[in-house]
């Protein structure tokens, strides 16, 4: 007696066989066990990274210039065309990695207290403020510490004129 398969078992049948050895089952469980990972927070290697390289198409520059980082207190950054400066809370300096969009992805070093972390910032469409995300990778030769993350906002602070700087009315 001669069996007729039905197309829909007929499909499944090759869609679990797969193409060229890989099974898409496989396939996607692999992608779903990957996707349920939670995210680790590494270090971000920033020592063989020129500056045109950390930004897209010079887009560093909106970086550049006095800010406002609020973690409880209040901390003013100084950053450069590059998006890299310092702080004087622990004698600590930002280093740029990307900027991407309105993405600012880099590491933070505090020399006096012997740390350094990661942080990421999503900026608002005019790069006016953000609001931010840092993490610890190390304090001083501790590579796990137990103080891992917290949030931040971000501000940039506009040089008002002075009043001594307005020219005189017509």
């Amino acid at each position: 007696m001669i069996s007729h398969t039905k197309a829909p078992d007929r499909v499944w049948s090759i869609v679990l066989a797969g193409s060229k050895g890989f099974s898409p089952v496989l396939v996607l469980v692999l992608l779903m066990a990957a996707c349920t990972k939670p995210a680790v927070h590494q270090a971000i290697p920033t020592d063989g990274l020129s500056p045109s390289m950390a930004c897209q198409a010079g887009d560093c520059h909106v970086l550049a210039g006095e800010w406002e980082y609020v973690d409880g207190a209040a901390v003013r950054l100084t950053l450069d065309e590059q998006g890299n400066g310092h702080y004087a809370w622990k004698d600590g300096r930002f280093e740029t990695h990307s900027l991407i969009g309105h993405i600012w992805r880099g590491m933070w070093f505090q020399k006096e207290n012997d740390r350094d972390g990661g942080f990421t910032v999503e900026f608002s469409p005019d790069f006016s403020e953000g609001e931010g995300r840092w993490w610890v990778s190390r304090i001083g030769t501790n590579h796990t510490p137990t103080q891992k993350e917290g949030t931040f906002h971000l501000s940039k602070k506009t040089a008002l004129m002075d009043q001594s700087d307005t020219p005189p009315a017509p």
